[in-house]
């Protein structure tokens, strides 16, 4: 097998990621993986798909200098698509010999790992291989930040096709929701697995693909925030229904980047009072995230994901309501629906991670009655490079939708 020439894409990113560790004062960034278990390793270094991975290997990209490679004798090559200096190891002794070369000079590195676990997206190397490059003299420390520089950044492209696609979603809304009104009016039987199917047809006449089918929840199924229909496990709407809608799709292309929202509409020509009162009260707390987050962009501050979280729940909270949130704010979006970037979260994570520009996230408070309803409003957020807080698929829901009406 002959070895190859690094490409000059590959070469850019090498450059721009030594720039970003000069910037956080971190000496390198330490790339592990084994298996292909770590997916930030490989859609980063953009290792070939073709190549079997079975044994562990490390990159060093330092802050200054020439990268090094520790690959294993019998795939020596793997990372010849990669620049940097190769250094062979074969028995386990060999193994930790390589690593204590290629980390010389070296004092702290960042690895895909997250202290005490805190935020599990980000840890993607075991604690023996912290403890091995630990024992080299290593100070360890999170590439949390550099990851999402990195990994869930949106190219223009993307962003553009974004916004084609949530006008798209917003429409397939609409449609469900007219779908629901004639098969009800009609007295015709409609299950929460018709409606689901109703709308992945929709996402497939508008080109649009999906890793998992939608959600409709009627009543107490609503309560569940991850009650999914099947064909076998469904309920029927009647008239005089609640019922929840979250849908998530993207283009069927390359690069092309998710849109995840979530809808509420009453089966009747009238809202009841019960479901305004709540409704009222969720769309406060996302409206008081996304007016936290332009009111700080403007002003040029920094904000974490867990900021955000605290300004909704604390919506909820002075509502009376706080027991009754119980999910983080949003996740981050990229070509997947859960991306790698900063979630709006200080509930299931404290999520530190800077929110930067070029990333997207979703903003979805709820308030879940479990056995009786639930209510969840979502947004989904893209941050331009300038700062501007976007939604795309604007306007967002300001009352629940009376579908008979």
């Amino acid at each position: 097998m002959s070895e190859t020439t690094p490409s000059q894409v590959t070469t850019a990113k090498i450059h721009s990621i030594q720039s970003a560790l000069r910037e956080q004062n971190i000496d390198g960034w330490l790339f592990y993986d084994f298996w292909k278990r770590n997916e930030f390793a490989q859609r980063i270094l953009e290792y070939p798909k073709h190549i079997l991975n079975t044994r562990r290997f490390f990159y060093l990209i330092p802050a200054n200098g020439e990268p090094q490679k520790l690959v294993h004798s019998i795939e020596r090559w793997n990372l010849d698509h990669l620049p940097g200096e190769k250094t062979i190891f074969l028995s386990w002794q060999s193994l930790e010999e390589g690593l204590r070369k290629i980390l010389k000079g070296v004092k702290t590195v960042a690895m895909e790992y997250s202290p005490s676990n805190a935020i599990p997206y980000i840890s993607k190397v075991d604690a023996g291989t912290i403890e091995t490059v630990k024992r080299t003299g290593m100070n360890v420390v999170s590439s949390m930040n550099l990851t999402q520089y990195f990994e869930s950044r949106w190219t223009e492209e993307a962003y553009r096709d974004n916004l084609e696609t949530a006008r798209i979603m917003r429409s397939i809304v609409d449609k469900t929701f007219d779908f629901m009104r004639q098969r009800t009016k009609n007295k015709e039987r409609i299950t929460e697995y018709d409606v689901q199917q109703f709308m992945l047809k929709q996402f497939e006449a508008n080109g649009l693909i999906t890793l998992e089918a939608p959600n409709c929840s009627v009543n107490a199924n609503s309560g569940n925030p991850h009650y999914e229909p099947t064909k076998e496990v469904h309920s029927e709407l009647h008239e005089g229904d609640f019922v929840l809608l979250d849908l998530w799709a993207k283009k069927n292309k390359p690069g092309a980047t998710y849109n995840d929202i979530t809808w509420v509409g009453y089966l009747g020509n009238s809202v009841p009072e019960k479901y305004t009162k709540i409704f009222s009260i969720v769309k406060g707390a996302r409206d008081a995230a996304m007016d936290f987050l332009k009111k700080s962009f403007t002003e040029k501050k920094q904000v974490r994901g867990c900021d955000v979280d605290d300004v909704a729940r604390n919506h909820i909270v002075q509502a009376g309501y706080g027991e009754y949130f119980i999910h983080r704010t949003g996740h981050s979006i990229t070509e997947d629906l859960h991306g790698s970037g900063a979630n709006m979260d200080n509930l299931e994570t404290k999520d530190e991670r800077t929110i930067i520009p070029e990333t997207s996230f979703s903003i979805e408070p709820g308030i879940y009655f479990m056995g009786d309803f639930g209510i969840r409003s979502e947004i989904n957020v893209y941050i331009s490079k300038n700062y501007e807080v976007i939604v795309p698929g604007e306007p967002r829901q300001q009352e629940v939708v009376a579908v008979l009406k």
